[in-house]
C-alpha cells in the first residue's frame, strides 16, 4: 500500500481473516464472544500479519441461523455489543492498519424483521412486495417444487393472507423479492449507513441467490454429483443464479466507488462453473472478489488443485483478482477436510494458499492448524444442520467452536467457571499460547509465511506460471517466487532449478541429481532462479 493504485486495490495480495465473533473471545462472561473480544485481540491479528478482518454476522437477530436471519440491518446484536463498540472496533483496527468487513445478508431477512411483520398484515401491506408471495399450486399445495436448505418445501403457508411465502433456508428466513425496486432502495441505504461508519466493505451472503425466476418454474432433477451438485436431487436453476443479480452489484459497486478510499465487495458465489463465477466480476464493475468454491472442494492433490487454479485464471476477466480460501463456517476446516489433522499437510496447504496470485482468506484457527470438533448432539446449536454428522454437509457447529487461545478448560475463550456456547476441542497442543513462542509451530510457520507473502506478493496480483513435474508435484512460479509442493506420500524429485530457498514446510529439501528431492507432503518457497515475472 505504497501508492495510490495500491490503496485503490488494497485487497490485491492481501490476507483477510474470517472471524466468527461468537467464538472468538468472551469478555463479559456470558459464554458468547463479543466485539470487545475482537478489539482485545487486534494486536494478535496485527502480529499475525493479516490486512483485514471479515466479521461473521453482527446485526440483531433471533439467532435461528446465528445472525444470518437479520431483524435489523442498522444495528448490532446485543449479545455482541453496541453500535459504539462497532465504531470503536473500526477505529482501533484502523490504527493498526486493519480493515473491517461486515457480513451482509441481502437474500433474506428474519421473520422477526419489521418488514416481514408488516408484510404479513394483509395482501395490501406496505412491505408485502418486499417478499416473494405466491398462490397455491394447481393441486392446492406449494407453488412449485423448490426445496429449502433442510430438504423440505421452500414454501411456507401463511393462513391469514392465504398465500405461501418463499424461504430458501429456514421458514423463519423469508426470501426478499429483488424484483421490487423498494428493496434495492432499502439496501442502498444500508450500504451507505455502514460505509459512512468506516467499514471497508462487505462479504455478501448468498450473493448468487438474490433473484428468483419470475415465473416460479420447477427446478429440474440434478444429474451431477459431488460437493457442488444441487442438494436433495434438485438442480437450483430457478431459485438462484438468475442473471438479473449482476445489475445489483453494478449498483453497489458505484456506491462503493463513491467513497474516497476503496471499499470491497466480496461475494459468497456458490457456483460450480468457473465461467459463471467470472461473470460476478463483470467488466471490473461488479464484485471485486468472488469466492471460488470449486477450489474449496477440490481434493488435496496436485492435479486437482492445479487444475482448478489454471481454469480459474483462464476464466477470470483480465485484471480480475482471484480469492483463495479452504475453510469457513459452513464447509468446515481444511485441517480436517483436506488434511485429517496431519501437520505436514496443513503446512503445505497454507503454503499453497499464501502463494497463489490474488487474495487469501484464512478462517479463524487455520493459522494454528485447528481442526473440526465433534460436537455432541445435545450441545449442537445450528438448527439448519442439527444431527447431520461430521461430513462437509454435516453439522456446521463443528467448525464454529471457540478459538483455542490456551490449554485451559475453556481454551482461554471465557472464564473457566463459564460454559461456552459451544464446547471447546482438545486444545492440549493446538492453541495460540503453546505455539506463539515455539519457532517450530504451525502458528509461527504461518506468521513467517504471511510476512514473506507481504514482502514478495503484497499489493499485486502476481503472475502465475505452472511448471511441469512428476506425479504428485505441484510446481509453479508466482511473481518473484518458485513454489514446489509434494502432494503425495512418497519422495518426489523436482527437476526445476530454484534460487535461494526462503521457507520450507518441514525442513530442508535434499539435493538430487538434476534437482532436489521433496519429502512426502513437503513444500518450499524459493526465489525464481531467473528474472522476476512481475505482475
Amino acid at each position: 500500500m505504497n501508492s495510490n493504485v495500491a490503496q485503490h486495490r488494497w485487497w490485491h495480495g492481501a490476507v483477510l481473516y474470517q472471524l466468527y465473533v461468537r467464538s472468538w473471545l468472551d469478555t463479559n462472561g456470558d459464554g458468547y464472544g463479543d466485539l470487545g473480544g475482537v478489539i482485545d485481540r487486534l494486536d494478535y491479528l496485527s502480529w499475525l500479519g493479516v490486512d483485514g478482518i471479515w466479521l461473521s454476522p453482527t446485526m440483531p437477530s433471533p439467532d435461528d441461523d446465528w445472525g444470518y436471519d437479520v431483524s435489523d440491518y442498522l444495528g448490532v446484536h446485543p449479545d455482541l455489543g453496541t453500535i459504539d463498540d462497532m465504531d470503536r472496533l473500526i477505529a482501533e483496527a484502523g490504527k493498526r492498519g486493519l480493515r473491517v468487513l461486515l457480513d451482509l445478508v441481502p437474500n433474506h431477512t428474519s421473520s422477526a424483521h419489521p418488514w416481514f411483520v408488516d408484510a404479513t398484515g394483509s395482501r395490501g401491506a406496505g412491505h408485502r412486495d418486499f417478499y416473494v408471495w405466491a398462490d397455491p399450486g394447481p393441486g392446492g399445495g406449494p407453488p412449485n417444487n423448490w426445496l429449502d436448505a433442510t430438504g423440505g418445501s421452500a414454501w411456507a403457508w401463511h393462513e391469514p393472507t392465504g398465500q405461501y411465502y418463499l424461504h430458501n433456508f429456514l421458514a423463519s428466513q423469508p426470501d426478499l423479492n429483488w424484483w421490487e425496486p423498494a428493496v434495492h432502495a432499502a439496501f442502498d441505504e444500508i450500504l451507505r449507513f455502514w460505509l459512512d461508519r468506516g467499514v471497508a466493505g462487505f462479504r455478501i451472503d448468498v450473493a448468487h441467490g438474490l433473484y428468483k425466476d419470475a415465473k416460479l418454474r420447477d427446478n429440474p432433477p440434478e444429474t451431477a454429483t459431488g460437493p457442488m451438485a444441487g442438494k436433495f436431487g434438485q438442480k437450483p436453476v430457478y431459485n438462484a443464479n438468475q442473471p438479473e443479480v449482476h445489475a445489483v452489484y453494478r449498483d453497489w459497486r458505484r456506491i462503493a466507488a463513491s467513497y474516497p478510499d476503496a471499499r470491497l465487495l466480496l461475494g459468497e458465489t456458490w457456483v460450480g462453473d468457473l465461467s459463471l463465477l467470472a461473470r460476478f466480476y463483470g467488466d471490473d464493475d461488479e464484485l471485486q472478489l468472488a469466492f471460488n468454491f470449486p477450489f474449496v472442494f477440490a481434493a488435496l492433490t496436485a492435479p486437482d488443485l492445479s487444475g482448478v487454479v489454471a481454469e480459474t485464471l483462464a476464466s477470470l476477466p483480465a485484471g480480475a483478482c482471484p480469492v483463495w480460501t479452504a475453510s469457513n463456517h459452513d464447509v468446515g476446516r481444511f485441517p480436517s477436510r483436506w488434511c485429517g489433522g496431519d501437520e505436514r499437510k496443513i503446512r503445505l496447504a497454507l503454503l499453497a494458499l499464501a502463494t497463489l496470485p490474488g487474495t487469501m482468506v484464512l478462517y479463524y484457527g487455520d493459522e494454528i492448524g485447528m481442526t473440526d470438533v465433534d460436537v455432541p448432539l445435545e450441545l449442537q446449536q445450528d438448527a439448519m444442520s442439527r444431527g447431520a454428522g461430521n461430513g462437509w454437509r454435516g453439522n456446521r457447529d463443528r467448525a464454529r467452536t471457540p478459538m483455542q487461545w490456551d490449554s485451559a478448560a475453556t481454551a482461554g475463550f471465557t472464564a473457566e467457571q463459564v460454559t461456552p456456547w459451544l464446547p471447546v476441542g482438545d486444545n492440549a497442543a493446538v492453541n495460540v499460547a503453546s505455539q506463539r513462542d515455539d519457532p517450530g509451530s504451525v502458528l509461527r510457520f504461518c506468521r513467517g509465511l504471511l510476512s514473506l507473502r507481504q514482502a514478495e506478493l503484497g499489493g499485486q496480483i502476481a503472475g502465475y506460471q505452472a511448471l511441469p513435474g512428476p506425479p504428485g508435484l505441484w510446481a509453479y512460479r508466482s511473481g518473484s517466487l518458485t513454489v514446489l509442493g509434494n502432494f503425495s506420500g512418497r519422495p518426489v524429485v523436482c527437476p526445476h532449478p530454484v534460487g535461494a530457498v526462503l521457507l520450507s514446510t518441514i525442513g530442508p529439501a535434499q539435493p538430487a541429481a538434476g534437482g532436489i528431492t521433496l519429502a512426502p507432503w513437503q513444500g518450499i518457497m524459493a526465489r525464481n532462479p531467473d528474472a522476476e515475472l512481475g505482475d
